[in-house]
């Protein structure tokens, strides 16, 4: 089942106008929806096969998206997803919060050791060296310990530091925009949008720098204003593929707001389980 869900959150994502980002309305950054689809498919079942360790499912999950599509599509959705689809395999009397606070807390050199070999596999952009905590070598540290140490610079190793409190956050704006709406992709566009506006983008960051990704963080901030204020979301359709191709002329993906996005739909569809 968890598969299915896993599965669902990424199909959903896709669904929605994200600017700057790949989706229905248009691809970009070399990738397509058919990527990104395909990527879905294959983590779906690595990701969510049983008696695996946190870091094996990380791990697993990115091979199989790179043996099927040769590029790196997914993995900060897998980084972020992992613990939350381990967590649904070994449900127990307490709440999702509860369960991934347990999660995150024990943690392993070993699940530190498959997500570094999973990183260096999928070769994000901008991936560089680091003095501490090298993803090149041999992990020395608890998964938790080495995302600690990344959480001030990166958004999606401070979603392991702080519990996923900005991805439950985003979860809380998906459940509000959608009870506004009735719309779920709409919700969708909107959740993007908030990361964009409210973080600076780890993608973007890695890429071009702090200043470029704050001029992007201050141009969606304008946008997510206007759009929660819709009406209707659909009138607002032609200022977002504006943004959209204007952000993909100059090579900007916010794809960690996109994977957090994800993260959202993840803890939607969990919810409804």
């Amino acid at each position: 089942m968890i598969k299915t869900l896993f599965k669902q959150a990424c199909l959903d994502e896709l669904q929605a106008l994200k600017p700057g980002n790949v989706h229905i309305f248009a691809d970009g950054h070399g990738m397509t929806v058919q990527d990104f689809m395909e990527s879905a498919e294959v983590a779906s079942e690595a990701i969510s096969a049983h008696e695996l360790s946190l870091g094996e499912r990380i791990y697993n999950a990115v091979e199989a998206t790179q043996n099927a599509v040769r590029t790196n599509t997914n993995l900060g959705i897998i980084l972020l997803c992992a613990p939350l689809v381990h967590v649904a395999c070994k449900p127990i009397a307490a709440s999702l919060s509860e369960r991934l606070n347990d999660v995150l807390n024990n943690t392993t050199v070993q699940d530190a050791d498959w997500c570094f070999k999973a990183i260096a596999l999928a070769s994000p952009a901008g991936l560089g060296e680091s003095a501490q905590h090298d993803v090149h070598r041999l992990a020395d540290c608890t998964l938790l310990e080495a995302m600690q140490h990344a959480a001030n610079h990166d958004l999606i190793a401070k979603q392991y530091a702080n519990d996923f409190a900005d991805a439950f956050a985003g979860f809380a704006l998906y459940q509000q925009l959608s009870q506004q709406w009735q719309r779920p992709a709409w919700a969708t566009t909107g959740v993007h949008l908030y990361y964009m506006s409210q973080f600076l983008d780890s993608h973007i960051v890695r890429k071009y720098g702090e200043v470029v990704a704050k001029m992007v963080q201050t141009e969606a901030a304008t946008h997510y204003d206007d759009f929660i204020n819709c009406y209707n979301p659909k009138d607002y359709l032609i200022p977002l593929l504006k943004f959209d191709t204007a952000l993909k002329k100059r090579g900007l993906n916010p794809g960690t707001s996109a994977d957090l996005t994800v993260a959202v739909l993840l803890l939607h569809q969990l919810s409804l389980a």
